[in-house]
């Protein structure tokens, strides 16, 4: 079984920000959660940095934790206090 697991910043499927604070759904506008079976909404609340440039992000949605370790390359558009949605479906 293949899952896909995206991380972004905003669901507008036109890049422009969110505000972070609600989202209701408008079925007049498309979004980027209309492709994905499971949509969390969460903020970065610790960043380090190892060796050879491996990152490892921590973050919280809504008391749900998630630790990712990548490449530097791969996640270094994830800051620090950073708000982020995490997107999930299976493939």
């Amino acid at each position: 079984e293949k899952i896909t697991l995206v991380l972004a910043s905003t669901l507008h499927l036109d890049g422009s920000p969110a505000d972070h604070f609600s989202f209701i759904p408008n079925d007049t506008e498309p979004s980027l959660a209309d492709n994905y079976e499971y949509v969390m909404h969460g903020r970065v609340f610790d960043m380090s940095y190892k060796k050879d440039n491996v990152v490892v992000i921590a973050a919280s949605y809504g008391g749900l934790l998630m630790r990712l370790t990548g490449d530097k390359r791969h996640l270094s558009n994830i800051m620090p206090d950073m708000r982020l949605y995490l997107l999930l479906k299976k493939d």
